[in-house]
C-alpha cells in the first residue's frame, strides 16, 4: 500500500504511535496494548479530524476527475440507429432495463448465462440487468475469464452482442470513454427467498474489488463526502488499481510493506472506529495492538495492467512489498454467545430453514462440513449467525453448532435508538452494523483463555459506544423540550463496509491469534469452506474465534462468527441445550455406552493396574484387622461410653420450633399488605365478611419439601391456631393441607377449590411456595400434553379462572428468585410484593437475632481479601483434569466427563484415607481434604456425630452412576458403618442403612420402631454423602451438620441468575452469631477452617495436573494463602493408623516450633475432621484467644484420652502429607487448654457455615463484580423463562433494593412464548394485576416457611379481631343507694310492664349508668343520707383510656361501621341494581318553633331508594312528612319507629349499617349530622337518609341534635295526624315513637330467665344475642305502650346480677338507645344548649312532669369503645395564639372586662367544663357534704363527684322530692325562666354560709334575676363576685353571679 494521499497524515505521530504499539505487543504474550486508535485519536481526535478531511477532499475530487473528466475529449462512440430510444435505463428498442423495474418479471436465461447487473454513468442509483455468457465473466479467484464478450439484452430479447462496445450502445450506456465489461459489469444478481431478483456479490475482474473497497475507505472517512454509492465507489478502470489500494498477494507470500502504508489508512478510518468518542476508555475494548502481520485474504494476483497516469500516486502493482492489507476480518461473534451462554434458553432448530434465508453463493451450493471435523478438532465448532445471509450447510451437520442468538443480539442493538424516539431524535441512528461487528471483534480479543463469552457484555458495550457516540444529543433532548428541526449531529466519520475487514485485522493482530478474520470476496461460504479447511489442517489450534467477514455486498455486510476454542466451543454448545436435551444427551451416552471409554482411560491411570483389582486385594488383605480396628475405636467405643454415662456429646440437640423477629416482621408485612387490598376502594377483598382462614399449600413435586413441609406445618401450630383441627392431629389430616405439584393433584385442587366454593365466609390462602420453579404456560401442555402430564400444572391450577375470580382466595407466591415473575406482563402488583428485610439500616440492627443469616452475599464476601477464610472455592487440578479429558473425549459431554473425573477423585480420596497412601497423587486436594474429614470426624465424638458432605448432580442418571461406584469403593475399604451415602432424588424419599438408622434413633431418642428419616433435616449429625440429584433443586433443607457443599458438578454453562443463585442457595446456613464470623475466623486459632492447609507454606504438595496454570495468572488471587482454589492436606501413607487415637502418646508442647523451624516444615495439622494447618500469623494466638474459643476447637486437635492417661495430657498424633515430609511429627498443641475442647464436628458446623466448592467457570462469575461492586452472576439473564425486552438497558446496581430490582425487572424482561404470563398483558396497567395476588421474595433457607406459617396465624387472628369488637363492660354505679323494689305481685317472667303496678313505683333518681361516674349525685328522699366519700375519682384525663371493655364476638346480628362488606349488604349499603350508586335528593324541611322565636329550616338528604319513607306534594316535588304507621299494626316484617342517630366524627366507625341489627326487616333509619359534615357521611353513607342540622348548630352539642330530633319529630307527627285524619285515621292511631340512638350501640342481648316455680325465689336465667328487630318489635308490641313517655334498656356488663333478673322494669333513668314517645313529652325539651348530661337532665324533666321512664331491664345494648369522634371531637383552643398550649378548666372563666385570654369553644361547653371540674370554687360548703346538697332549679348540671345535688322543677303541677328535711349548702339557678319566682325560692331552707350562682345570657338579665328573685333579701353580693365564660362577646358569653347565704 503505497503512501497515498487519501488518508496520509502530515505528521510523524502516527509512525511513531504504531511503531510503539507494534513493539509492545512483540514484547508482551499475554497482556494486549491499547489499540492505536485509541492511543493516537483518543488525544489528537479534533486536528487529526482537520488535517485528514482537507487533504481527503482534496484527493477525491481529484479521483473523480481523473474517473470521469480525465480525457478532455469524451469517446466518441457510434451513433445510435436512426428513430430508436436513447432514454438512460432502457434499450434502444425501448424496453425497460432497470433492476427496480424487471426484478419480479420473468426472464428467460439461456443456459450458460448468468444475469449480471451493469452500470451506467448516466445512472449511478441503477443497475442495468444484462444476460452475459458466464464463461466471459471471472471465476471466483478472478481468473479464467475469456477474453471477448457474449450477451442478451433482457429488454427487448436481441441475442448474440459479441463485442462488449456494440452492446453498451444498446443499452444506452452512453460512456464518456472506451466500454469494458470490467468496468461496467459490477454485480452478479440473483434471486431471494421471495423470488424477487436482487443485487448479489460483486464480480470479482481481478483486483478491482479490492481497489473499490479501498477507495471507499479513503472516501467514505470523511463525512463531508458521502460514498457514491453505499458498497463504496466503483473500480476506477476495469483492471487497474485505484489510488490507495493493495493488490493481494497469493495465500502464503510473506507480508513485508512498509509499516506506515498500514497505517496511513488506519489512520484515515481511526476516527470511525470510536465515532468520535473514546469508548475505548471504557473497557469495551480492552488493549490491543497491530503486531502479527494479518492475513491475507485469497484474491488473485494483479497484474500490472494499470494505465501510467495513475501510478503517479506511489503505487507499484508489481511491487512485492505491496501485500494484501489482510483484513483479517474481526466479527465479534461473541455477541452470540453472549446470548447463549446468558440466555442459556436453547433454540429449538438451530440448524433449519431459518438460519439460511437464501443461497448467496452464486452457483448456490451449500457449504459441506468435513466428515471428521469432531474427531480432529476435539470440540463443535458453535457457529454464530452475524449480519446479512447465512449459507446453507450440508454434510456432517451433527459436528457443528449453528446458533442465531448473536443475530437477535445485533438485531435488539440496532433498535437501541427507539427509546429516544420520544425525544423526536430522528436524527439519532442506530449503532452501525460495521461498528456491531468491529466491537464483537474487540470484545473477543480482550477475552482471556478461560473466559467464555457473554451475549450480556456485548450488549452492553453496544449500548456504551451507541451512547457515546450519541451523548450530545441524548443530553439535548433529555434537556430542552423537542424541537421541530433537531440539530444535526457532530461530524462524526462512520466505519464502512470496505474499511471493516481491515479495521478488523488490526484489532485483531495483537492476539497471538485467539481470534482470527476472514474475509471473503463473494459470500460468507467461502469463508465458512476455508475455516474448515483450517480446521482440518489444523491451522486454528491456538485460534478460539473465527470472524468471518464479507463485505463486498453493496447494500450490507455479511458476517458470521466461529468458536473453534476447545473450551469455549464446548461450553457454549453445550448451554445451547435445553434441560430436558442435556438429560437425553447424559443419557444416550449412558445407555449406548460411550461412557466406557472413560472408564477404561480411568483404569490405566493407576500404576498397579485397575483400581478395581487394587481395591479387592486390598478388601482381602484388611478383610479380619479393619473391623476390630477402626470400627473398634470409633464406633463401639463411643456407644460403650455413652452407656457407662462417662462422655455424652452435648453438641447435638435439635432445635425447637420458634418465630424468629424477622419472621415475625414479615408475617406481620404480609398481613398489611392483604389489609391495604382491603382497604382500597376496589372492593377486591372484603375481610369483614370472613369467619375464618383455611390455606392450601402447593411445593414442587420432591418428596422431601413435601415431609419437610408437612413438618413445618405441623410444628407451628397453625392448624391448632386456625381451629382447622382439634388436638389430636394426625398426619393425615396434615396432609390435606400440603399440595405436592404432581400427577395427583389435580383432584386434590379440585376439592379445594369446591370447598372454597361452599365456604364464602371462609378466606383461602393459597400459597404457592418455590412459585419460581414451574412457569410453563398450560398452552404449551395442550400442544405436548400426551408427554408429560405435570407439563403447565401451575398455569393451568393457580391461574384458572375459579382461582382468579374466586373472592375468598387470596393467592401467595413464595420464592427465593422472583425474576421470572417481575416481568412487563405479571399479574403481581409491585404494591403486592414483599421482600425480607435487610438485617441492617443504618448500622442499626433491626431484628435482634441469636443467628447471622449466610447466604451468597456472605459467601461472596468472605472470597475478598481480608477474610481469612474464604468459604467459596474452587478446585484447579479438578478442572485441569476435566479440561484435560475434555480435549481427549469430545464427544462426551462435559457433565458425564466432570461426574466421572470427581467420582474417581473420591474413590482415590477414600482409598487414600483408608492406607493406600499412592493413591493420593490421583485425586484432588479440595476432594483429600473432604474425604478425610468425613470419615474422622464421627472418631472425634463420644456418640460417633460426623459432617454431611452434600455432592450436587442435578442429572438423575450420572447420580445414580456416582452412587452405585462410591457405595461399591466404600464397600470394598470396609468403611459401610464410617459414614452413609444417600441418593437424594426428588421423586423418592430418604433410604438409610439400618446402623445408621439406629444411631439416629438413638440421638434423637426416637422409640418408633417404624421411625424413618423424611427431610435432610432429621440426618442432623450423621456423617455421610447426600448425592443431590435433580435438575433443580426444590426448597429442600439441609441439616446443620452440612460440612461441604460440592457443586463441582453443577451445570456451569448454564448462565442464568436463577440458577446459580438456586445452586448456591443450597449452601446458605444461619450460624450462632455469638461473635461476628470475620473476627471469630481470625480468633479461632485452633479449629479456623482447618480442612485448610495453609499451603503458603505447603505449596509443592498441591497436586496439580497438565496446564492448570489458570489461576496462576493473577497474582493477586495466587497471594492470599491460595484460599480460592484450597489446597488442602494430602494424608500420608499411615494415614489410617495415625487417626487412630493414643497409639504414640506425645508431650503436648507448650508452643509450636520457632518461626524458622516452620518456614519450610509443613504446618502441623489435625489427625481428624477439619485437621486444617494454622498459618504462621494465626498460632501465637491460640494461646492468648478467649476460652470459648478453645472450647469451639476443631475436633482434629483433642482426640479422646485414653483412660490412663493423665489430664493434661492428651495423645495427639498428626499425620503429615508426605509429599513434604516423610514422617510424622508431634503436633505443638496449646497446653492444658485443649483440656476443654468440644470434640464433635456438630460443635463446630452449627458455628459456621459450610465450605462451598463450584466450577471455575461459576466461580469466576460470581466472585467477579462490576463497578458498582454487583456480582457479575446478578446481571445474568434472570431466568430461563423471560428474555430481556431492550438492549438498551442500564445495568443493576448493587445499591438497588429488593423493590428496585423488581421495578428494574418488570421494565426490562418480557416472558417468552412458553412462560404462563405470556398472554397477559398487564404492562404495568392496574387492571392487569390480578387484585388477591401477593409475592414474598426472601434468600434461599432464610425462614419464609416459618414466616407465612405465622402469617396465616395472624391473618387468622386478625379476622377473628375484625369479628370481635371491644364493648363497655362496666358494673352499674351506685346499685347501694338504691331501695328495694317491690315487685312481688309481678312474676320474674312477665314480658311487659303491667301499667297499673308501674305507676306505682317509685322513681329512681339515681345514676346508674358507670359512664357518668363522674358526675354529681342526685339526690332523693328515698336514699339513706350519708356523707361518706363515694370513692376515689380517677383523673379526669384518664376517663376515657380506664373505662374497663370486654372483647366480644360479633354476632350475626351486629351493627356494623363502614369497612363491612357483605354480599347481603350491598343493596343496603346503596349498591342496588336499580338506583345508581349515590343518587339521591335534597330537600328543605321548614318549621316554627316559639322557644327559638324563629323558624327552623333542616334539610333531608333521601336516596332514591328511600323515597317511599315519605310524603311528597308530587313525585319529585315538595318534601310534605315522614310516613308514620298506625299504633294498630301488627306487621311483624318492618320496625314502627323511626330510628335517629346523632353523629358527628364518625363516618367511618360509626354504626350505621343497621341490616345485620334488623335481621333484614325494613325500617327507618336517619342519621343526623352536622351540615360541614354532610358531604363526607353522604360519601361513606349513599344510601342513608340524612337529617342536615342547620349551620348555625355547627359548633353545638348532642343536645341540639336530640333537640331537634324531638321537634321534627314531634311536628312530623302532627302533619301525619292531619293527612291520615282525611283518610278516617284517628289522631290518636298514629305511631308516636321515635328511636333516639347512639352511634357506638352495637349488639343487643336479651336475657332469658327460667323460674324454677311459680312464685319461687329459685331462678336461673342465661343471656343470649338477638336482633334488634326482636327487641323493637317486643317492645313496640306492649300493652299500654303508648302510656310510657320513654322506654329503655340496660347497658350490657359481664356482672349481671340477679338484681337486674328479679326485677324485669325498673322506673329509673335511661340512656343511649331509646324509645321516646314524642306525643306524652310534647311539652318536656331537650336543652339544645347542652353537650353533657343532656340525657339525665332530659330524664328529671320528663320524671316531674308525671311521665313514665320505663327500663326493661331484661334488655341490654352493647356499646363499643370508638376512639374518635363523639364529644371527643370539641377540642378547646385559645383564640388568639395558635400554639397548642394546654388549657386547664380553671381558665374557663374569667372576670367580666378582664384582659383573660379568650377560648375557641361554645360558652355553654366552658361552663359545663368548668363546673364539673372547679364547682367548689363556687360551693364551697357543699363539698363532700352529701347530707346537705347543692339545690338546682329546673336543670341537671354536672358538679363533679364530690358534690350532689338535688333536682326540682318550678313548673306547676311538677312531681318533686319533699325538700323540707334538707338543708341545702347552695343553690344553682341556670338560665331560669319565669316560672321560678321570688315565693318559689322562699319554700327552701340554706345553711348558714350557703352560696349562690345565677348564670345568665348577659350582665343585664343578670342583674333583672337578681332584682325579680328578691335574692338581695337573703343573700349577700360583692362586686367581685361576677364572672363570665371566657368567651369573645361576638361568641356571647355566659355571665355568672355569687353570693353567700346571710
Amino acid at each position: 500500500m503505497g503512501n497515498s494521499y487519501a488518508g496520509q497524515l502530515k505528521t510523524t505521530r502516527f509512525e511513531e504511535v504504531l511503531h510503539n504499539s507494534i513493539e509492545a505487543s512483540l514484547r508482551s504474550n499475554s497482556l494486549v496494548p491499547r489499540p492505536v486508535f485509541s492511543q493516537l485519536y483518543l488525544e489528537a481526535e479534533q486536528q487529526l479530524s482537520a488535517l485528514e478531511g482537507g487533504s481527503r477532499v482534496e484527493n477525491e475530487e481529484e479521483e473523480e476527475e481523473g474517473e470521469g473528466n480525465c480525457p478532455p475529449n469524451p469517446y466518441q462512440m457510434h451513433p445510435p440507429p436512426e428513430g430508436s430510444c436513447t432514454t438512460d435505463g432502457f434499450c434502444q428498442a425501448g424496453k425497460d432495463l432497470r433492476l427496480v423495474s424487471i426484478s419480479s418479471e420473468p426472464i428467460d436465461v439461456p443456459a450458460g448465462f448468468l444475469l449480471v447487473g451493469a452500470k451506467s454513468p448516466s445512472l449511478p442509483d441503477h443497475l442495468l440487468v444484462c444476460a452475459v455468457d458466464k464463461r466471459f465473466l471471472p471465476d471466483d479467484d478472478g481468473h479464467n475469464a475469456l477474453l471477448g464478450f457474449s450477451g442478451n439484452c433482457v429488454g427487448c430479447g436481441k441475442k448474440g452482442f459479441c463485442y462488449f462496445t456494440e452492446f453498451s450502445s444498446h443499452m444506452n450506456l452512453k460512456v464518456t470513454t472506451q466500454p469494458k465489461k470490467q468496468k461496467h459489469l459490477k454485480y452478479y444478481l440473483i434471486r431471494n427467498a421471495q423470488g424477487a431478483l436482487t443485487k448479489g456479490p460483486l464480480i470479482c475482474w481481478k483486483g478491482s474489488e479490492l481497489r473499490s473497497r479501498q477507495a471507499s475507505a479513503s472516501a467514505c472517512s470523511s463525512s463531508l463526502f458521502p460514498p457514491l454509492e453505499s458498497s463504496g465507489l466503483p473500480a476506477p478502470f476495469p483492471s487497474e488499481p485505484g489510488p490507495g489500494t493493495t493488490p493481494s498477494v497469493p495465500l502464503g507470500a510473506p507480508q513485508a510493506g512498509p509499516a506506515h502504508d498500514h497505517a496511513s489508512l488506519t489512520a484515515a478510518v481511526g476516527p470511525a472506529v470510536f465515532n468520535g468518542k473514546d469508548s475505548p476508555k471504557h473497557q469495551l475494548l480492552v488493549k490491543h495492538s497491530l503486531s502479527a502481520a494479518p492475513r491475507p485474504s485469497a484474491l488473485g494476483i494483479l497484474s500490472n495492467s494499470g494505465p501510467p497516469k495513475k501510478r503517479h500516486k506511489g503505487w507499484s502493482p508489481e511491487s512485492p512489498s505491496a501485500a494484501d492489507g489482510g483484513h483479517p476480518q474481526g466479527g465479534g461473534n461473541r455477541a452470540k454467545y453472549e446470548s447463549t451462554g446468558v440466555t442459556c434458553m436453547p433454540q429449538v432448530g438451530l440448524v433449519g430453514p431459518a438460519s439460511v434465508t437464501f443461497p448467496v453463493v452464486v452457483s448456490g451450493e451449500p457449504v459441506s462440513v468435513p466428515d471428521n471435523l469432531l474427531k480432529i478438532c476435539k470440540a463443535k465448532p458453535v457457529i454464530f449467525k452475524g449480519h446479512g445471509h447465512f449459507p446453507y450447510l450440508c454434510g456432517n451437520l451433527n459436528d457443528v453448532v449453528v446458533s442465531p442468538l448473536l443475530y437477535t443480539c445485533y438485531q435488539n442493538s440496532q433498535s437501541i435508538s427507539r427509546a429516544y424516539g420520544q425525544y423526536g431524535a430522528s436524527t439519532i441512528q442506530p449503532i452501525s452494523e460495521e461498528m456491531q461487528l468491529l466491537l464483537t471483534v474487540y470484545y473477543l480479543v480482550q477475552l482471556a483463555a478461560d473466559q467464555v463469552p457473554l451475549m450480556e457484555d456485548l450488549e452492553q458495550i453496544f449500548l456504551r459506544s451507541w451512547r457515546e457516540s450519541h451523548l450530545t444529543e441524548i443530553r439535548q433532548y433529555q434537556q430542552a423540550p423537542p424541537q421541530p428541526v433537531p440539530p444535526a449531529p457532530g461530524a462524526v466519520a462512520p466505519v464502512t463496509s470496505a474499511q471493516l475487514p481491515w479495521l478488523a485485522g488490526l484489532a485483531a493482530s495483537s492476539c497471538n491469534d485467539s481470534v482470527h478474520i476472514i474475509e471473503c470476496t463473494y459470500s460468507l461460504a467461502e469463508g465458512l469452506s476455508e475455516m474448515f479447511r483450517l480446521l482440518i489442517e489444523g491451522k486454528l489450534a491456538k485460534t478460539n474465534y473465527v470472524v468471518i467477514i464479507c463485505a463486498c455486498r453493496s447494500a450490507a455486510i455479511d458476517s458470521c462468527i466461529a468458536v473453534t476454542g476447545k473450551y469455549q466451543a464446548r461450553i457454549l454448545s453445550e448451554s445451547l441445550l435445553t434441560p430436558a436435551e442435556y438429560q437425553k444427551e447424559v443419557n444416550s451416552e449412558l445407555v449406548t455406552g460411550k461412557v466406557d471409554s472413560l472408564g477404561a482411560f480411568f483404569s490405566t491411570l493407576c500404576p498397579e493396574g485397575d483400581i478395581d483389582i487394587l481395591l479387592d486385594k486390598f478388601h482381602q488383605e484388611n478383610q479380619g484387622q479393619i473391623s476390630s480396628s477402626l470400627t473398634a475405636s470409633s464406633i463401639t467405643k463411643s456407644a460403650s461410653l455413652d452407656v457407662g454415662g462417662t462422655r455424652v456429646c452435648t453438641s447435638y440437640h435439635l432445635e425447637p420450633h420458634r418465630i424468629r423477629p424477622f419472621q415475625l416482621a414479615v408475617a406481620q408485612k404480609l398481613l398489611s399488605h392483604v389489609c391495604s387490598i382491603a382497604d382500597s376502594s376496589t372492593q377486591n377483598l372484603d375481610l369483614g365478611s370472613f369467619e375464618k382462614v383455611d390455606f392450601l399449600i402447593c411445593i414442587p413435586p420432591s418428596e422431601v419439601t413435601y415431609q419437610q413441609t408437612l413438618f413445618h406445618v405441623w410444628h407451628s401450630g397453625v392448624l391448632l391456631e386456625l381451629g382447622l383441627q382439634k388436638e389430636h392431629m394426625t398426619k393425615q389430616r396434615v396432609e390435606q393441607y400440603v399440595l405436592k405439584l404432581d400427577a395427583e393433584a389435580q383432584t386434590k385442587f379440585k376439592s379445594f377449590l369446591q370447598n372454597s366454593f361452599q365456604n364464602p365466609h371462609t378466606l383461602f390462602v393459597l400459597i404457592h411456595d418455590h412459585a419460581h420453579w414451574d412457569l410453563v404456560s398450560s398452552t404449551v401442555h395442550d400442544l405436548y400434553s400426551q408427554s408429560d402430564p405435570s407439563v403447565g400444572l401451575v398455569d393451568r391450577l393457580l391461574n384458572c379462572k375459579e382461582v382468579k375470580e374466586a373472592p375468598n382466595i387470596v393467592v401467595l407466591h413464595v420464592t427465593s428468585f422472583p425474576y421470572a415473575l417481575q416481568t412487563q406482563h405479571t399479574l403481581i402488583s409491585p404494591y403486592n410484593e414483599i421482600h425480607w428485610p435487610a438485617s441492617y439500616s443504618n448500622g442499626v440492627d433491626l431484628y435482634p437475632e441469636n443467628k447471622k443469616y449466610f447466604g451468597l452475599s456472605e459467601f461472596i464476601e468472605s472470597t475478598l481479601s481480608g477474610h481469612s477464610l474464604p468459604l467459596l472455592r474452587y478446585d484447579s487440578s479438578f478442572e485441569a483434569m476435566v479440561t484435560a479429558l475434555g480435549k481427549r473425549f469430545p464427544r462426551l459431554h462435559s457433565a458425564v466427563i466432570r461426574t466421572f473425573v470427581l467420582v474417581q477423585h473420591y474413590t482415590a480420596a477414600m482409598m487414600a484415607v483408608s492406607g493406600l497412601s499412592q493413591m493420593k497423587n490421583y485425586t484432588s486436594v479440595e476432594t483429600l481434604e473432604i474425604t478425610q474429614n468425613l470419615i474422622n470426624s464421627p472418631k472425634q465424638c463420644p456418640c460417633g456425630h460426623g459432617l454431611m458432605v452434600l455432592l450436587r448432580v442435578p442429572c438423575s442418571p450420572l447420580a445414580a452412576v456416582a452412587y452405585e461406584r462410591l457405595a461399591h469403593v466404600r464397600a470394598r475399604l470396609a468403611l459401610e458403618e464410617h459414614f452413609e451415602i444417600i441418593l437424594g432424588n426428588p421423586s423418592s424419599g430418604i433410604t438409610i442403612g439400618k446402623h445408621f438408622l439406629k444411631q439416629l434413633k438413638m440421638w434423637q431418642k426416637i422409640e418408633d420402631a417404624e421411625w424413618r428419616p423424611q427431610t435432610y433435616l432429621e440426618l442432623e449429625g450423621l456423617p455421610c454423602i447426600l448425592i443431590f440429584s435433580g435438575m433443580d433443586p426444590h426448597g429442600e433443607s439441609l441439616p446443620r451438620s452440612l460440612r461441604y457443599c460440592d457443586l463441582r458438578l453443577i451445570n456451569s454453562s448454564c448462565l442464568v441468575r436463577t440458577a446459580l443463585e438456586q445452586e448456591l442457595g443450597l449452601a446458605a446456613y444461619f450460624v450462632s452469631s455469638e461473635a461476628p464470623l470475620e473476627k471469630r475466623a481470625r480468633s479461632e486459632a485452633l479449629e479456623s477452617d482447618a480442612e485448610k492447609l495453609s499451603s503458603t507454606d505447603n505449596e509443592d504438595e498441591e497436586l496439580v495436573t497438565e496446564g492448570s496454570t489458570s489461576e496462576k495468572r493473577s497474582p493477586v488471587k495466587r497471594e492470599r494463602s491460595r484460599s480460592h482454589d484450597s489446597a488442602s492436606s494430602s494424608l500420608s501413607s499411615k494415614a489410617s493408623s495415625s487417626a487412630r487415637c493414643g497409639e504414640s502418646p506425645a508431650q503436648a508442647q507448650p508452643a509450636g516450633p520457632s518461626r524458622g523451624d516452620r518456614a519450610r516444615s509443613p504446618q502441623p495439622c489435625g489427625p481428624a475432621e477439619e485437621g486444617r494447618a494454622l498459618g504462621d500469623r494465626q498460632w501465637p494466638r491460640a494461646g492468648r484467644g478467649p476460652p470459648s474459643v478453645i472450647s469451639r476447637c476443631s475436633p482434629g486437635l483433642a482426640p479422646q484420652p485414653e483412660p490412663g492417661l493423665k489430664t493434661g495430657q492428651w495423645s495427639i498424633q498428626v499425620s503429615v502429607p508426605s509429599s513434604s515430609s516423610s514422617g510424622s511429627s508431634a503436633m505443638p498443641a496449646a497446653g492444658p487448654l485443649v483440656l476443654q475442647a468440644a470434640q464433635c464436628s456438630m460443635t463446630k458446623t452449627c458455628r459456621r457455615p459450610p465450605v462451598v466448592f463450584l466450577p471455575k467457570l461459576v466461580y469466576d462469575m460470581v466472585t467477579s463484580t462490576d463497578g458498582s461492586g454487583l456480582p457479575k452472576a446478578a446481571s445474568l439473564l434472570p431466568s430461563h423463562s423471560v428474555m430481556w425486552a431492550s438492549s438498551f438497558r442500564p445495568l443493576l446496581s448493587k445499591t438497588m433494593t429488593s423493590t428496585e430490582q423488581s421495578l428494574y425487572y418488570r421494565q426490562w424482561t418480557v416472558p417468552r412464548p412458553s412462560h404462563m404470563d405470556y398472554g397477559s398483558r398487564a404492562e404495568g396497567r392496574v387492571d392487569g394485576f390480578h387484585p388477591r395476588r401477593l409475592l414474598l421474595s426472601g434468600p434461599p433457607q432464610i425462614g419464609k416457611t416459618g414466616a407465612y406459617l405465622q402469617f396465616l396465624s395472624i391473618l387468622s387472628r386478625m379476622l377473628i379481631r375484625l369479628t370481635e369488637v371491644d364493648v363497655y363492660d362496666e358494673e352499674e354505679i351506685n346499685i347501694n343507694l338504691r331501695e328495694e323494689s317491690d315487685w312481688h305481685d309481678l312474676q320474674l317472667s312477665d314480658p311487659w310492664p303491667d301499667l297499673e303496678l308501674f305507676k306505682k313505683l317509685p322513681f329512681d333518681y339515681i345514676i346508674h349508668d358507670p359512664k357518668y361516674e363522674d358526675a354529681s349525685l342526685i339526690c332523693s328522699h328515698h336514699q339513706s343520707i350519708k356523707s361518706e366519700d363515694r370513692g376515689t375519682r380517677r383523673k379526669p384525663e384518664d376517663v376515657y383510656v380506664r373505662r374497663q371493655t370486654a372483647r366480644m364476638r360479633l354476632s350475626k346480628y351486629a351493627a356494623y361501621n363502614t369497612y363491612h362488606h357483605c354480599e347481603q349488604c350491598h343493596q343496603y349499603m346503596g349498591f342496588h341494581p336499580r338506583y345508581q350508586l349515590y343518587e339521591s335528593t335534597l330537600h328543605a324541611f321548614a318549621f316554627s318553633y316559639s322557644m327559638l322565636g324563629e323558624e327552623i329550616q333542616l334539610h333531608f338528604i333521601i336516596p332514591k331508594s328511600k323515597e317511599h319513607h315519605f310524603v311528597f306534594s308530587q313525585p319529585g316535588g315538595q318534601l310534605e312528612s315522614m310516613r308514620l304507621p298506625l299504633v294498630t299494626d301488627k306487621s311483624h316484617e318492618y320496625i314502627k319507629s323511626p330510628t335517629f342517630t346523632p353523629t358527628t366524627g364518625r363516618h367511618e366507625h360509626g354504626l350505621f349499617n343497621l341490616y345485620h341489627a334488623m335481621d333484614g326487616a325494613s325500617h327507618l333509619h336517619v342519621l343526623v349530622v352536622k351540615e360541614y359534615e354532610m358531604a363526607i357521611y353522604k360519601k361513606y353513607w349513599p344510601n342513608h337518609i340524612m337529617l342536615v342540622l342547620p349551620s348555625i348548630f355547627n359548633s353545638a352539642g348532642v343536645g341540639a341534635a336530640h333537640f331537634l330530633i324531638k321537634e321534627l319529630s314531634y311536628h312530623n307527627l302532627e302533619l301525619e295526624r292531619n293527612r291520615q285524619e282525611e283518610l278516617g285515621i284517628k289522631p290518636q292511631d298514629i305511631w308516636p315513637f321515635i328511636v333516639i340512638s347512639d352511634d357506638s350501640c352495637v349488639m343487643w342481648n336479651v336475657l332469658d330467665v327460667d323460674c324454677g316455680g311459680e312464685r319461687s325465689r329459685e331462678f336461673s336465667w342465661s343471656e343470649r344475642n338477638v336482633s334488634l328487630k326482636h327487641i323493637m318489635q317486643h317492645i313496640e308490641a306492649s300493652p299500654n305502650i303508648t302510656h310510657y313517655a320513654l322506654i329503655g334498656m340496660r347497658k350490657w356488663s359481664s356482672k349481671t346480677g340477679s338484681r337486674e333478673v328479679r326485677e324485669p322494669f325498673s322506673r329509673c333513668h335511661v340512656h343511649d338507645f331509646i324509645i321516646l314517645n314524642v306525643d306524652l313529652t310534647q311539652n318536656v325539651q331537650y336543652n339544645q344548649n347542652r353537650f353533657m348530661c343532656d340525657d339525665v337532665d332530659f330524664n328529671l324533666r320528663v320524671h316531674s312532669a308525671g311521665l313514665l321512664l320505663c327500663r326493661f331491664n331484661r334488655f341490654s345494648v352493647m356499646k363499643k369503645q370508638i376512639a374518635v369522634g363523639g364529644h371527643r371531637s370539641f377540642h378547646i383552643t385559645s383564640k388568639v395564639s395558635d400554639s397548642p398550649m394546654a388549657i386547664v378548666p380553671a381558665q374557663y372563666i374569667c372576670a367580666p372586662d378582664s384582659k383573660h385570654t379568650f377560648l375557641a369553644a361554645p360558652a355553654q361547653l366552658l361552663l359545663e367544663k368548668f363546673l364539673q371540674h372547679h364547682s367548689h370554687r363556687f360551693f364551697p360548703l357543699s363539698l363532700k357534704n352529701h347530707g346537705h346538697p347543692v339545690l338546682s332549679v329546673d336543670c341537671y348540671l354536672n358538679l363533679g363527684s364530690q358534690i350532689s345535688v338535688c333536682y326540682v322543677s318550678s313548673r306547676p303541677h311538677s312531681l318533686n322530692i319533699t325538700c323540707s328535711d334538707f338543708l341545702f349548702s347552695g343553690l344553682l339557678l341556670y338560665l331560669c325562666d319565669s316560672f321560678v319566682g321570688a315565693a318559689f325560692l322562699k319554700k327552701f331552707h340554706f345553711l348558714k354560709g350557703a352560696t349562690l350562682c345565677v348564670i345568665c345570657q348577659d350582665r343585664n338579665s343578670l342583674r333583672q334575676t337578681v332584682v325579680r328573685l328578691e335574692l338581695e333579701d337573703e343573700w349577700q353580693f360583692r362586686l367581685r363576685d361576677e364572672f363570665q365564660t371566657a368567651n369573645a362577646k361576638e361568641d356571647r358569653p355566659l355571665f355568672f353571679l355569687t353570693g353567700r347565704h346571710i
